[in-house]
């Protein structure tokens, strides 16, 4: 019976911590030898581990949701040279190369979560503790299994095929090169494998750190979303610049995602009765909420790891790393395309949460952004009260928690799997996916506005299969903004080369108009507030106007549109001055941010592509060195790394 040892070297579970963290991990866990579980302690202790591969700022903590944020019509990072720097890490611009630091350790750490996964599976199932009628066991196995099956999809959804295996590598023997494998095979694994596992596992409500931790629902979740990546489209090496193609079993898969979203919808374990805005203050503020949106938060520590809070939200300045209030700097950097915030409803109350428009100097005065991006909102340091701000010298290890999967990912999922399923909104299922679609809708505006903006609007979408699709795309772009969720679904859509090519050519014309060059299609911008009006004033001390109550703040007279000056009183920020008169071009950040697929600038190729007949975007990340060498070759780069 003796197998596996796992020696859990440094594993503490912190249940002290101000919030809900029972998880502390202070060295690597290892895994030798030819030990069996022998109790449910050490179970448990050893599920802990794979929760621990999560938390590290080369993937979840940081680089998942910032350094492979790839540039698109939501999540945008500005580039100013001409040619791809030389550490090979500028992935947002689609010019990144293999000898990147970033992927290669992307990938460890997520081969990392993948290996202590298979010995915990292997270790429990051999255990003589392990009872299938043991719903605690069935519940950690089940969490294994969905957690490897996050790592493995992530993996799948970022470099494409990927080697495979879901033994420990002990049991290997010789074989130590494990095989790349077709990503479709892999995720059809993966969705029987938590199929079978569905079953055994326990709601949110029922665990002890509730959406900390890996519950029923997200397993239902994580089925429905491998599903749509599973039939939806993706980059292969085929052609010149690859083929984006789907399988032609694609419908089995949303008919999946139908009945797992559907499985989560109709257990009404979760809601979206918090408003927008309260579901990332409260994370901003450790606060854990198992009945609402959050369907699963990976849990940080705070004051040691994550770093959301610190790149997200609105840039704070300080003196040798000190602030003069309690939350201390932040970098910001997690940024929003420019014109992002246009494409809202004005009356959509995500938009104004959402989108940042100033940061603070110094000395905590608030200063217009006047920039090529927005801040991403969503979470900041600022957002916590001051009992939970982290001290005037914190930076990173905010210990944010970042919400993976919100039930509002569930309805959207329900909706657009039932319109493809069904083709359309007429067939029984239609209803209820009409009803998902307006839950997403409903928190978006206030009571007032349902009449027009929830019922009026979806009654009008949902006339057809094409305008409820579209009206999806729309959805998601607007509710999961800075999450780095949209250039994701753009590829399954096979949208992202025209959202791409739409989004470079959209900051082309408007810096070009600033120099005079009103080029075809200037006149949709005619009406930008090129000169923004503001005014700073204290903080009114009501969360709802601001998240944070101390500092003092900006506000503008109509940022939405081109108005005449207000009068006395106001400042005047003037944006979009992206013309560069000795070049009589637009600046480099406009000419080659997007530049590993279309640029402007000597080399320029955008007026040689043809928006009817684009080729794909290179999404798909380099296998990293390290994997290649150590396959003594057996692993080759495509899409063109070298």
């Amino acid at each position: 019976m003796r197998k596996y040892i796992i020696v859990l070297s440094t594993i503490l579970l912190g249940l002290s911590s101000c919030k809900k963290d029972f998880l502390d991990v202070s060295s690597d866990s290892k895994y030798e030898g030819d030990y069996v579980f022998g109790n449910k302690e050490e179970i448990g202790r050893a599920l802990n581990s794979i929760y621990a591969s999560l938390m590290s700022n080369d993937t979840y903590g940081n680089a998942y949701f910032s350094t492979f944020a790839l540039n698109s019509d939501v999540e945008f990072t500005a580039f100013s040279n001409e040619v791809a720097s030389i550490n090979g890490e500028e992935f947002r611009a689609f010019d990144g190369a293999q000898h990147s630091v970033s992927a290669q350790r992307f990938w460890n750490k997520q081969y990392e979560g993948i290996e202590r996964a298979n010995i915990f599976i292997e270790g429990i199932q051999s255990s003589p503790a392990f009872s299938t009628r043991d719903m605690d066991l069935t519940q950690q196995l089940g969490e294994a299994k969905v957690l490897r099956a996050m790592f493995y999809h992530d993996l799948v959804v970022m470099y494409g095929d990927v080697p495979f295996n879901t033994q420990p590598s002990m049991k290997l023997g010789s074989s130590f090169v494990i095989p790349i494998t077709d990503r479709n095979e892999i995720l059809t694994f993966l969705i029987e494998d938590l199929k079978s596992a569905s079953p055994g596992m326990k709601y949110a409500a029922a665990l002890d750190y509730g959406v900390e931790r890996v519950s029923k629902e997200f397993c239902q979740g994580m089925i429905a979303r491998m599903a749509l990546t599973r039939g939806g489209y993706s980059l292969y090496p085929e052609g010149v610049n690859g083929t984006m193609k789907r399988m032609p079993d694609y419908k089995t898969y949303y008919q999946t995602a139908m009945q797992y979203a559907d499985s989560v919808i109709s257990s009404g374990t979760h809601s979206l009765n918090k408003s927008y805005r309260d579901v990332f203050i409260d994370e901003s503020n450790y606060i854990v909420s198992n009945a609402d949106d959050p369907i699963f938060e990976i849990p940080f520590l705070k004051r040691s790891t994550s770093n959301v809070g610190y790149v997200t939200g609105p840039a704070v300045s300080s003196v040798e790393g000190v602030t003069n209030h309690p939350w201390g700097p932040s970098n910001g950097g997690m940024r929003l395309n420019a014109f992002y915030h246009y494409s809202f409803d004005r009356e959509d109350l995500r938009k104004d949460y959402t989108v940042g428009m100033w940061n603070y100097d110094a000395v905590g005065v608030p200063q217009v952004l006047t920039d090529y991006s927005m801040y991403n909102n969503k979470w900041s340091k600022l957002w916590a009260t001051q009992s939970n701000a982290l001290g005037n010298n914190s930076s990173g290890g905010t210990g944010i928690n970042l919400p993976y999967m919100r039930y509002a990912d569930i309805l959207l999922m329900y909706a657009e799997a039932v319109n493809e399923v069904e083709e359309g909104l007429g067939g029984p299922n239609g209803v209820k996916a009409i009803n998902a679609f307006k839950q997403v809708r409903k928190r978006a505006f206030k009571t007032a506005d349902h009449s027009m903006k929830v019922d009026g609007y979806t009654n009008t979408v949902a006339s057809s299969k094409e305008s409820f699709f579209n009206a999806i795309v729309d959805e998601r772009k607007w509710e999961f903004g800075g999450e780095n969720i949209r250039w994701k679904d753009l590829v399954r859509w096979n949208l992202y080369s025209k959202v791409v090519y739409d989004s470079f050519m959209e900051y082309y014309i408007v810096a070009s108009m600033a120099g005079g060059d009103y080029m075809t299609g200037s006149e949709k911008y005619q009406d930008l507030p090129v000169n923004k009006f503001y005014k700073r004033e204290p903080n009114t001390g009501n969360r709802s106007d601001y998240p944070n109550t101390t500092l003092p703040v900006i506000r503008f007279h109509n940022p939405w549109e081109a108005v005449l000056h207000p009068g006395a009183g106001w400042e005047t920020a003037t944006l979009y001055a992206w013309y560069n008169e000795e070049t009589s071009m637009p600046r480099n950040q406009i000419l080659y941010s997007f530049r590993g697929y279309i640029k402007g600038g000597p080399a320029a190729n955008w007026e040689s592509l043809d928006r009817n007949n684009l080729p794909p975007v290179r999404y798909i990340l380099p296998l990293p060195n390290s994997a290649i060498q150590m396959s003594n070759g057996t692993y080759k780069n495509q899409y063109g790394y070298n």
